[in-house]
């Protein structure tokens, strides 16, 4: 089956599960299906031979910026090149099906000033990301297209990837400036549909500071030894949707940061697939608070990471009131991290991290890895409820405890930690298994055209 076929149908098939999780806990609005707005304009390819020295930068972008809110900038099928675009009020960049849009492997493209882009220094943040908006609200991408940011192409006038790039930092120790797909800063209402997203030299998609992401029926595809390309990352954001989508990464397939820009709060992560990647995360930065986040009929299939809550003393805050439900995971390092000693370079040592209203609900582990509750101190315990917590392997699985303060609800577990400044509190009740039926499905593949395959 098609993956844009398979998406049209988990669409349709959980519509009104989707629907269903518009209470105050998540949402303060009411999330439906997106649908495509009419074209402004239809933009064809400029010859049937991809040519490298012909972008098509100007010419998509003075589309955008000619185009009426609540319209689109139509990308037919074929192959288009171009460096940073910059969304405007209300317009969507629509991806038709078989339509390829490739990131230029020009640093200089992405400077924000001169000579900033593609290299490795200690203040990295020197590149422009592919597709930009700030500011505007109601815009988005869509269509059945592909877009490619040739994370792995040789640059030009270097002999190096951006993939390369970001090695190089980490071997150094410094921060490589490299473009992320998709930055979009304070800008509300903003919609991905059915869109697939590949390949990112740096994040694919990071949300900042709006009121109001969707993102329905998305593919994003890295591969696991790609360097920081995380998939979709809110950060200060509130009312956000990340559903009926498909992920695997070279890091974080989802991560939550609540920085000093603000915090993010009711987040609803409901039908998702996660491949490779370092997980469902919150954090690093949480300094800001993060509550209200519910994830839901969840599958993480041979990732680093499972349930992940990280952060550290020098960019920690509260993070409470999340529910983790109906998740299965298999083949994964790390199945649930709670980590408040996270490695991450950081000054500060009063920023302390305090996870608490954390519950695990009907979550199913069927492979053996490790397991890591690590609350800061007595005074900053971890609070966890496991209510239909199941580990299908208990001997081969590695538990870590300290500081936690754990209920064991009505429903029960086969987890059972112990430590320092660990206590368990029992409920009454009836032990329950999540059976994880089809919940692990193939990840959904493209042709080189972004047709189906």
């Amino acid at each position: 089956m098609g993956a844009a076929k398979r998406i049209r149908m988990l669409s349709r098939a959980t519509l009104l599960l989707a629907l269903a999780v518009n209470a105050p806990a998540q949402h303060t609005r009411r999330v439906h299906e997106p649908s495509i707005p009419p074209s402004c304009s239809r933009l064809t390819p400029q010859s049937a031979a991809f040519d490298e020295n012909r972008p098509d930068t100007a010419r998509i972008q003075e589309a955008l910026d000619h185009c009426a809110a609540g319209h689109a900038v139509e990308l037919k099928s074929g192959t288009f090149l171009s460096g940073p675009l910059s969304l405007r009020q209300g317009v969507t960049l629509l991806v038709d099906s078989g339509a390829v849009l490739l990131a230029s492997r020009n640093p200089r493209d992405y400077d924000l000033k001169p000579g900033s882009c593609g290299i490795v220094n200690k203040e990295g943040h020197g590149c422009q990301a592919l597709i930009g908006a700030n500011h505007v609200s109601g815009a988005g991408v869509m269509g059945d297209g592909v877009i490619d940011g040739r994370g792995g192409a040789t640059l030009i006038g270097q002999h190096v990837s951006w993939w390369d790039l970001a090695q190089e930092a980490k071997v150094k120790n410094e921060n490589q400036s490299c473009p992320r797909l998709m930055q979009i800063d304070n800008s509300d209402d903003f919609t991905l549909y059915r869109i697939t997203l590949k390949n990112s030299p740096n994040f694919h998609v990071s949300y900042s500071g709006g009121n109001g992401f969707t993102a329905w029926g998305v593919t994003i595809d890295a591969p696991k030894t790609s360097r920081n390309t995380d998939g979709i990352d809110p950060s200060s954001a509130t009312n956000v949707t990340i559903t009926n989508s498909f992920i695997r990464a070279g890091d974080d397939n989802v991560a939550i940061k609540a920085g000093s820009t603000g915090p993010s709060t009711h987040i609803t992560v409901a039908h998702n697939h996660f491949y490779s990647g370092h997980g469902m995360s919150i954090g690093s930065e949480t300094d800001g608070g993060a509550s209200a986040v519910r994830v839901t009929d969840l599958s993480i299939d041979g990732a680093d990471n499972g349930i992940r809550i990280k952060s550290n003393s020098s960019r920690g805050g509260l993070v409470r009131d999340v529910v983790y439900s109906d998740v299965c995971i298999r083949d994964t390092k790390n199945p649930i991290m709670m980590d408040t000693h996270y490695s991450f370079r950081g000054t500060a040592t009063n920023k302390l991290p305090h996870f608490r209203d954390i519950t695990l609900d009907n979550v199913r582990i069927l492979s053996p890895g490790i397991i890591t509750l690590d609350g800061l101190d007595a005074t900053h315990p971890l609070e966890l409820t496991f209510n239909g917590l199941t580990v299908d392997q208990p001997q081969a699985t590695k538990v870590t405890a300290h500081y936690a303060n754990i209920e064991i609800g009505g429903a029960g577990s086969t987890l059972r930690p112990s430590g320092t400044g660990v206590n368990l509190i029992y409920a009454a009740g009836k032990e329950t298994t999540n059976r994880c039926d089809g919940k692990f499905i193939p990840f959904p593949s493209r042709n080189s055209n972004g047709a189906d395959q």
